[in-house]
């Protein structure tokens, strides 16, 4: 996907979201997120947006880390914060020349970082909005493969490698992963002490532990820990154990 996707995939799910949220009590269970409400994922996407905009102006070598802010306490306030901050972040990521040298949380990066931090991030809290709205009839695709894929990248790729970075990896395994309707495979390797490493597979014979399958959505919604109709085949304990940022 490109920067200019990402920042209108990021403007979808976030219309979607916030549909939801405008539509439900604020004091209703996120059952996707054990001991939140309503309003408890609201402020969580509207202060990480808030923040990534800060994220994106940093330099990369700055001894400052951005850091987060939070919203006022007031509902409506709060909302009406949120869609500023929102509409600030989408002006930032289509204004600012994508390949500007960036802070990000593994390193330096550039701003098309968070285009792509910032799309899923949103998108994974919109399928928790679902839930909290449909009582767990969710329907089974909800965000395109190509979306769907690249998110499935992302957290091998970026957030298992945040979570290294904090709490080094302890597992040691190797997961396979097929999107059949991306014609996405991705092979994991798992060795305790050193970064998770992730690779296409080249058609080579795999001594995989498990195999996940399903739509790039089903494969999307499980890593981050969420239902799935993913189909696991072989250890399901190393999937469960793999950390969820």
């Amino acid at each position: 996907m490109e920067h200019a996707d990402f920042t209108r995939s990021l403007r979808e799910q976030y219309d979607a979201l916030r549909a939801l949220i405008a539509a439900a009590d604020p004091s209703a269970p996120v059952p996707t997120c054990p001991g939140w409400t309503v309003e408890a994922l609201a402020r969580h996407v509207a202060r990480t947006h808030a923040w990534s905009i800060r994220a994106a102006l940093t330099p990369p070598d700055t001894d400052s880390p951005p850091r987060p802010k939070e919203g006022p306490e007031d509902w409506p306030e709060l909302l009406a914060w949120w869609d500023e901050r929102f509409s600030e972040l989408v002006r930032v990521l289509s204004t600012e020349d994508p390949s500007r040298p960036a802070w990000t949380f593994v390193g330096p990066g550039d701003l098309a970082f968070w285009a792509r931090r910032q799309t899923h991030e949103t998108a994974v809290h919109r399928l928790d909005g679902e839930h909290a709205a449909r009582a767990g009839d969710v329907p089974p695709l909800l965000f395109p493969p190509d979306l769907a894929a690249d998110g499935v990248d992302e957290y091998l790729t970026t957030m298992l490698t945040r979570q290294h970075l904090t709490k080094p990896n302890e597992l040691s395994g190797r997961v396979v992963l097929h999107a059949a309707d991306a014609s996405r495979s991705w092979l994991l390797r798992l060795t305790p002490g050193e970064a998770p490493r992730v690779g296409a597979l080249d058609g080579a014979a795999v001594d995989e532990d498990v195999v996940v399958a399903g739509t790039a959505d089903s494969l999307y919604r499980l890593v981050w820990d969420r239902p799935s109709h993913a189909v696991v085949t072989g250890r399901g304990d190393l999937l469960r154990a793999l950390p969820r940022p």
